[in-house]
């Protein structure tokens, strides 16, 4: 169901910036297998997928500290060194197993096809930015054919800043020629929320990903509950228009 606090302006809305984990993909069960692995692999506690999806969304490393930090088991070694190591082990680990279980939400292919166009026929661009590492983000892009939509994938590690810090954002809208009143991000967490919010933009909400108790506070200006509404979510606001 789609649910709107504010009109989105679809006629000028050139540019689309998605958020990747718990908006384009399910990348879940990999992310947290990885986690698991990495506190296994040093002698730590797992910890129940429930946990480890509640730390996903502000990059690789911020996931590896809250991981980290919860068993409050650690070793006796310099925190920095340790968590050096960890991450490493995490990152070569993930990398290995970053397409095991990871698939892309029903609705999003059919959704991305629609919104390449404008209603008078143009293009429209569109594009990732994520707090995942750029390697894996464009990897599993690829993989799951879906690098194709986009003109750009940028990572947590493509800028000295994450969101919502909003220079990522800033960067796709001036490349692509456009403003933040014709620009809209969709992510499914308040990071997504915030960084639209900071850089300008329009931005929708997604309570099917990994972080929607994150969504009603951040106030997006739409909210939908299927990838399939994204389509519908700008054609519906044109109707009202």
């Amino acid at each position: 169901m789609l649910h709107f606090v504010r009109r989105l302006p679809v006629e000028s809305l050139r540019l689309v910036v998605f958020d990747l984990d718990g908006t384009l993909i399910d990348s879940r069960q990999d992310l947290c297998n990885s986690v698991n692995a990495t506190l296994q692999s040093f002698g730590l506690r797992e910890l129940s997928d429930d946990v480890i999806a509640s730390f996903i969304g502000d990059g690789a490393a911020m996931l590896i500290r809250r991981a980290l930090a919860e068993p409050g088991e650690l070793p006796a070694q310099p925190e920095e060194a340790f968590f050096d190591e960890a991450f490493a082990y995490f990152l070569a680990y993930y990398r290995a197993h970053k397409l095991d279980f990871t698939t892309v939400y029903p609705g999003v292919v059919e959704s991305l096809e629609a919104l390449k166009t404008l209603p008078d026929g143009r293009s429209r661009s569109m594009a990732v930015l994520t707090n995942k590492p750029v390697g894996p983000a464009r990897a599993i892009c690829e993989g799951l054919g879906l690098a194709r939509y986009f003109f750009r994938i940028y990572g947590g590690d493509s800028f000295p800043t994450k969101k919502p810090d909003p220079l990522g954002l800033a960067a796709l809208m001036a490349e692509a020629e456009v403003t933040p009143g014709e620009t809209l991000m969709i992510g499914d967490s308040d990071v997504d929320i915030r960084t639209a919010r900071n850089a300008g933009a329009w931005v929708v909400g997604c309570s099917f990903g990994l972080a929607p108790d994150t969504l009603e506070a951040a106030e997006p200006d739409a909210v939908v509950d299927h990838a399939s509404e994204w389509g519908s979510a700008l054609m519906r606001a044109e109707v009202r228009s």
